[in-house]
């Protein structure tokens, strides 16, 4: 088989020239082209028209997943595979939310980048095996009835009902009320929810509740 024509797509130079380089002289796979940002992806899958782009999930002035979404949007036919430090299964429904093919640690071995990127090319969906028991663990629940605003994401079930009220506008005092919990309280259940669904404030998770389906 021909192999993989791929496309490294990280803000480090370090780390493209260290994936060129754990990657160079296995037959399955060829590096043809970079990028370190959304501009240049998008210039560099145009020119060379990869199987693959491997992108990180943080990239300087973007994220990854918007230039995931991107990718997809326009370049139907080619498979966008995250390779990223990033453990949290949050991070992997984000990415395939965002129309990813795959989930890779960046501590996987050449070995398992070629497999996963053979898996993908064959029609499959994969994420590291190291993540498979928290997916599983997560969807499990899911399956049982436990399931609540942003469950999926990693959210308790009163971070998913402060959630909801954040949805509604309701300031800190009245979620308490709604909730018979006291203020404090409030601001440590927002604090974890902004933490768990990677939002700086209250304005972006009520944006990324409604963006993404997590209320009604």
């Amino acid at each position: 088989m021909a192999p993989i024509r791929t496309v490294i797509v990280d803000d480090h130079r370090v780390v493209r020239e260290g994936l060129r380089a754990m990657l160079d002289g296995i037959e399955e796979v060829a590096i043809v082209g970079e990028a370190e940002g959304l501009a240049d992806a998008l210039a560099a899958v145009e020119e060379v028209a990869p199987d693959v782009v491997l992108l990180d999930l943080r990239l300087q002035g973007a994220s990854g997943l918007d230039v995931c979404r991107k990718l997809v949007d326009e370049y139907p036919d080619v498979c966008v595979v995250f390779l990223t430090v990033y453990e949290d299964e949050q991070y992997v429904f984000e990415a395939l939310r965002a129309g990813a093919r795959g989930y890779l640690l960046k501590k996987a071995s050449p070995e398992d980048i070629v497999r996963i990127l053979q898996s993908v090319m064959a029609g499959e969906v994969v994420v590291d095996p190291s993540l498979g028991g928290q997916i599983a663990l997560r969807a499990a629940s899911t399956r049982t009835g436990d399931f609540w605003p942003g469950a999926h994401l990693g959210l308790t079930k009163r971070e998913g009902e402060v959630l909801t009220q954040l949805v509604k506008g309701l300031a800190n005092k009245d979620i308490g009320r709604a909730l018979f919990i006291s203020e404090d309280t409030v601001k440590t259940h927002v604090r974890g929810v902004l933490r768990k669904l990677g939002v700086k404030d209250r304005a972006q998770a009520v944006s990324f509740a409604l963006r993404n389906g997590l209320v009604g």
